[in-house]
């Protein structure tokens, strides 16, 4: 069995890590990467064709370019999008001369190369958003980290060093910042389940226990008849803020006059 759980933990390593190099390659990567990334799960065709169908759900080109549509965006992401991307265009434009020459003054430092480096890239921070589209996190959320991961990556490029290497260093900030917001929402997301899985267990529990008392069950005696600790119990009337309709929590609740 642990064997087994430790294929599923390399299997998942390995897919994230295949997942986050197409990112930093524009959103694509080849057939042969893929299977040279897992080379040593030896999967099957199959498995190989589960593999590749999440990464094309994951909007990855693969053997090709991406392709982005907006047709899955809400009605208020497309509006949204639409705005920003035309206020984008009063955004001054510059030749690849010139931007090079803001890349180099930047990385020296200067505050004013910084601020137009910023507008350069802004666009670029839209094309990393719609890779992440559909992951439970708007658009507009997106974007704003994408923006704010831009802004902060401007004042680091004492890092860098070269300026042919400005644009991959902000382009991975973007991801960072966007991949952070999404683990963030899912790691919430399962908080909230846990949460309300813990009320629903205790709440029916509360109303087997109540149907046979034929009155509201007390904390004690719900502990009595399952073996919970107080704990659990109270974190269930906590989180749903005192009203398990068959569970008398012994607290009293304040009225509206209170």
């Amino acid at each position: 069995m642990g064997n087994i759980d430790n294929k599923e933990k390399e299997f998942a390593e390995i897919l994230k890590l295949v997942t986050r190099t197409a990112r930093e390659n524009k959103n694509m990567i080849t057939s042969e990467e893929v299977r040279s990334a897992f080379s040593e799960l030896d999967l099957d065709d199959k498995q190989f064709e589960m593999v590749f169908d999440y990464l094309k759900e994951h909007k990855i080109g693969l053997d090709e370019e991406a392709v982005f549509t907006d047709e899955e965006l809400t009605d208020e992401e497309t509006n949204y999008l639409n705005d920003y991307l035309e206020s984008l265009k009063e955004l001054p434009e510059y030749t690849d001369g010139e931007k090079r020459a803001i890349e180099m003054s930047a990385i020296s430092g200067d505050k004013e190369a910084q601020s137009k480096l910023i507008e350069c890239f802004l666009p670029l921070v839209v094309d990393v958003a719609r890779m992440y589209t559909e992951q439970g996190v708007y658009l507009e959320d997106l974007i704003g980290e994408g923006n704010f991961a831009l802004t902060k990556g401007v004042t680091m490029l004492d890092a860098v060093g070269e300026p042919e290497e400005v644009e991959g260093f902000l382009y991975k900030l973007m991801l960072d910042a966007m991949e952070a917001v999404i683990e963030s929402n899912l790691a919430e997301d399962a908080g909230e389940q846990k949460v309300l899985k813990l009320v629903q267990e205790v709440a029916d529990k509360a109303s087997e226990l109540a149907q046979d008392l034929r009155r509201k069950v007390t904390v004690k005696e719900l502990m009595d008849e399952t073996g919970w600790d107080e704990d659990k119990i109270r974190s269930a009337i906590k989180f749903s803020g005192d009203n398990i309709e068959d569970l008398e929590s012994g607290e009293k609740k304040k009225t509206q006059n209170e």
